[in-house]
């Protein structure tokens, strides 16, 4: 039988956790919104984002969006990004971050 006990620790490392090949790793759903690890290497690359918060855990990097904002990522800091918001994500070194997205 399973319980709150079980799913109390949803990864033991997500610095390190492995992910899947569409670089994200799903830890849990809590009602319509999803929390989970994603993870970009160095590059650039065009989004259309929904809704989403998020904290950088590791790496460094921008991302733009449409009108010309520019937020720096690195390790600790937290973005909110709105659905239908067009983006360049530039990343210098390896991102990672924890997301909670709907």
């Amino acid at each position: 039988m399973s319980g709150p006990a079980d799913d109390r620790v949803l990864s033991s490392d997500a610095l390190a956790a492995t992910l899947g090949p569409d670089r994200t790793l799903p830890l849990a759903e809590v009602g319509a919104v999803e929390i989970g690890v994603w993870e970009m290497a160095p590059g650039t690359e065009d989004d259309t984002e929904v809704d989403e918060v998020f904290v950088v855990l590791g790496g460094r990097g921008t991302v733009t969006f449409a009108d010309g904002e520019v937020v720096t990522l690195a390790p600790g800091v937290v973005v909110r990004l709105h659905a239908g918001e067009r983006t360049t994500w530039t990343v210098t070194e390896t991102l990672r971050k924890i997301y909670v997205a709907r």
